[in-house]
């Protein structure tokens, strides 16, 4: 298992090893063992699976206030994502940051969106298939969302001039400067 930092710290791409031959291959994509070895210990408590049957499809930013909110384990099952966590931690110096990486079936590579982030991904081809872990299970009433195209944000999305295919929640999700003043907002966890 290969481990990459981001330029924003807890940010962290994850290449399981992958064994091959001539009847395809092997790899274990997560190890509870392996991961504590390298200073990650997170409780996952659910698996989530989409689908994105287009390229251009744009999910995100999401994230879940405290006392809910979620480390996620993303990985792609097949295909490509361009995959964005963004700073929601007030106390960091990255906060309103953003970082993102390409992940896909052929890298296979990962990443560690650990809580006090939003993350979302848009697709680079058809037929999309990401999985991913999380360590507090989904409760609406504490998920949020941050417009993906926040202009205080400026996450340089590579749509090549195209709209993105937006659900009706995140075409109107709203903006990350009136999420920030609010005195609700709190992404951090005190489990």
């Amino acid at each position: 298992m290969e481990l990459r930092a981001l330029p924003i710290d807890g940010l962290v791409e994850i290449t399981p090893a992958k064994f091959g031959d001539e009847r395809g291959f092997f790899s274990e994509t997560y190890s509870r063992q392996r991961f504590a070895a390298a200073g990650i210990a997170i409780d996952w408590v659910q698996d989530n699976h989409s689908l994105s049957a287009e390229a251009g499809v744009l999910r995100g930013l999401h994230y879940q206030i405290a006392p809910f909110a979620q480390d996620k384990l993303v990985r792609v099952l097949r295909g490509s994502i361009f995959d964005v966590a963004v700073d929601l931690r007030r106390d960091s110096p990255s906060f309103g940051k953003w970082a993102s990486r390409i992940l896909s079936a052929e890298a296979w590579n990962q990443l560690l969106v650990p809580k006090g982030f939003a993350h979302g991904f848009l697709t680079l081809e058809p037929g999309v298939e990401v999985t991913y872990k999380v360590s507090a299970p989904y409760t609406p009433a504490a998920e949020r969302a941050i417009r993906w195209d926040d202009p205080d944000i400026a996450i340089a999305w590579p749509l090549a001039g195209k709209p993105p295919i937006l659900s009706a929640k995140d075409a109107v999700a709203p903006y990350f400067a009136a999420l920030a003043a609010d005195p609700a907002f709190d992404v951090k966890d005190a489990r």
